[in-house]
């Protein structure tokens, strides 16, 4: 079995959660991204 030391549990929280954190900030940099394409269509139907 793996190692159960409060040292290792913290370790591997610490990494599932900066993993979690790059997902949530690549969802977010998608969803400006397509934010952005929408405003930039948008604009250029007013003109």
């Amino acid at each position: 079995m793996g190692d159960r030391s409060p040292k290792s549990v913290q370790k591997q929280a610490s990494q599932k959660q900066s993993k979690a954190n790059d997902a949530n900030k690549q969802k977010q940099a998608l969803i400006m991204a397509q934010q952005a394409a929408k405003a930039k269509a948008a604009a250029g139907k007013k003109n």
